[in-house]
Parts: C-alpha cells; structure tokens; sequence
C-alpha cells in the first residue's frame, strides 16, 4: 500500500518518482513495485510521506547494528524498508548522536556498531530487557564486592522505564528461583535497594520500619545520602528527621521501605564520604589492632582472596608481600581467614593474633591425626 501511495504521488506531479527523488530509474531494486514505479518501494514511500517515523527507524537500526555482525547496506534496506541512500543517511545520523559505526568495503562488507570513548545509550528487546533485569536483581539481593553499588544504580534506571508486562516476567522468574550463595550476607530484596536508591538520586524523603540490633521496632523518616555496600552487608546513610542527626542503617533490618515524595535539600555529611562514615560508625565502640602479616606469594594473589576490608598488601618481591592494616574484626576470625588464602605465611602483629594461629595450629593437627572411632 506504501508503495501504491508513493507512484500516485510522483505520476501527479508530472514526474516519475525515481526522477523526483534524484534517482533513475535504472537505480530500482528490481522489485516488482518498484519497476512499476521506476523506483524503489522505500523511495516512493519516502516520497509519499508514508514510511517509518525518523526516530523510530532510527531506533530499529540501532537495535539491528547492536547485533556483532557486519551488516550489508542492502539487507539494511531490506529490514528498514526504505532506500540504500535513506539508510546512509541514518548512519550519519547516528554518528552524529555519538555512535560509532564503521563501514568495511567489499562482498563482505557493511556496517558495524563498534567501541567507542564513551558508551551509548542501547536499544532492548523484550528477551534482553528481561535477561539483564534478572540478573541485576540477583546481584543486587547479595552484596558482590566491586560492583554492588553500580548493579543497584543500573537496576533502578531499568525497572524505572520497564513496562509492566515485563516487570511482572521479572518478577515471577525471581520469585521461581532461589540462588545458592556464600558467605554471611544477609539476603535483601531487590526492590528494597531500589526503592532506596531512587529516592537518595532523586533527593526524596524515605520512610520506612527499622528493627535494631536488640528487636527493637521502630518507623524511620529519613533524608537518603547513600547505600554502601561493605562486601557482606547493604548499608544505608542517612539524615534521620525525628533524631536530628546522621544515622547508619543496616538494610536487611529494614522493611516497607516507600519514597514520600516531599523532596529535599541535601546537607554535608560529616565525613564527606559515605563508606567513610560507615567506617567510622562500625569501629564507634569497637577496639581496633594493626596487623602485620608476610605472605609467600604475590600481593596480587593474596589481595584476591582475603576481604578488600583488610587493606592492601604492599609486594615486597614478585613472590612475596606484607599486609599492615588496622581492623576490628575478632581475632580468632581473622585467624582463620588467613588460613583460608592457601598462602604461606607469618604473622609479625599482634600478639593475639599470633595465639590464635598457633591454637588453630594445634587443634588442626590433633584433628587430623585423631583415629576413627
């Protein structure tokens, strides 16, 4: 129907529709509409305004080019329905917009999205929109050092403009699954995080029920700065109104968490920096010690596996490194997480933790050479 509009059009004018839109007729695609019209079925649309909206197509081929593949101009044309020259034009136009796409000479060539200095906004389709969703939340419910904050951030950004249809797809393969993890992190909802971090970006009073340490219940009404994340737990900083002063919540002790609406203007924290305001709030009443430990294996290897909350080793030698740090953790766990590095070591500081290693020591070895029953 496209392409009947498009030949009424230019036979009106007086003009073949080829000639009208500097084309010849020699240029047809050889498709049967455009034989007939002297023209291509995307040209004679063009010309009869009848073709895709510019922003939709463009979109379209954004979401063909985010395909790793190099794309023909002709299957291109194919795909959008409109002129080879159309679809150089919307290359360009998207160069423009800040995509990098790279056009190869040749049988084989065509267009390609490649990397560029900055990254674009992408185009979903329902199957991808869904897959990054479920994975977002499944990272998000568990603290996973190095990229807890940023899951949450990219969570609420998707779910904000997710349709429903797709929220509720979302919804049911987490309900349906059950993760198996590790380590003492308590488990959070997603939507606890991102309720949270919607309201600290968008600067909206939240309120929400807080159960203490002792089981004491409470209601919260707060003024978000921040969530940190410390590897094992989800903290939340904040300005507590009724208090009238910063308090630091431990998000699994959190529930119906809901954003008022009432916006507000953010005060300095007194740290300046949240995960140093959390710090200091964790060692508030606890006694610290520094611990000096020399590990037989590289500071790249030791730092992978012990906890980025015991600081970072110092490499001595390619094969050995030293780690002084000062920590609050029980003496007797820290012992063990030591040993759980599989690295030769010894520890210089401080006296207790060296007690506790020779105690774990002994008690190992009587383990293993105790018989059976």
């Amino acid at each position: 129907m496209t392409s009947t509009s498009g030949t009424a059009s230019g036979t009106a004018s007086g003009t073949t529709p080829g000639t009208a839109s500097g084309t010849t007729p020699s240029a047809a695609s050889g498709t049967a509409s455009g034989t007939a019209s002297g023209t291509t079925p995307g040209e004679a649309s063009e010309r009869s305004g009848g073709g895709t909206d510019t922003p939709g197509r463009l979109l379209q081929l954004l979401s063909l080019l985010q395909t790793p593949r190099d794309w023909p101009g002709g299957e291109l044309s194919d795909r959008l329905g409109v002129s080879r020259r159309t679809v150089r034009r919307d290359i360009d136009r998207l160069r423009d917009l800040g995509y990098p796409v790279q056009a190869s000479q040749g049988a084989t060539g065509g267009y390609r999205l490649v990397a560029g200095k900055a990254m674009p906004p992408l185009v979903l389709d329902d199957e991808e929109a869904v897959a990054i969703a479920v994975g977002l939340r499944a990272g998000a419910g568990h603290a996973v050092e190095g990229v807890e904050e940023a899951s949450v951030r990219a969570l609420a950004k998707l779910e904000q403009v997710l349709p429903s249809r797709l929220r509720h797809r979302v919804q049911a393969l987490q309900i349906a699954t059950t993760p198996l993890t590790s380590g003492d992190g308590a488990s959070i909802a997603p939507e606890t995080l991102t309720v949270m971090a919607s309201a600290a970006a968008g600067q909206e009073r939240l309120r929400f029920a807080y159960r203490s340490g002792d089981g004491t219940e409470s209601r919260r009404l707060t003024e978000p700065h921040r969530l940190v994340s410390t590897g094992r737990r989800w903290y939340l900083v904040a300005y507590d109104i009724d208090r009238d002063d910063w308090r630091t919540f431990r998000v699994d002790r959190v529930s119906s968490p809901f954003a008022t609406g009432a916006r507000f203007v953010p005060r300095e924290l007194p740290t300046g920096d949240a995960a140093e305001y959390i710090r200091r709030s964790m060692w508030r009443g606890q006694s610290s010690y520094a611990i000096d430990v020399t590990f037989a294996a590289s500071a790249e290897a030791v730092a992978a596996k012990l906890p980025a909350a015991l600081g970072r080793p110092e490499a001595l030698t390619d094969s050995t490194c030293r780690l002084r740090s000062t920590v609050t953790d029980a003496v007797d766990w820290l012992a063990v997480r030591l040993a759980m590095t599989g690295c030769d070591f010894v520890a210089h500081e401080p006296p207790e933790l060296v007690a506790s290693l020779h105690d774990l020591g002994s008690r190992l070895t009587r383990a293993s050479s105790a018989e059976s029953p």
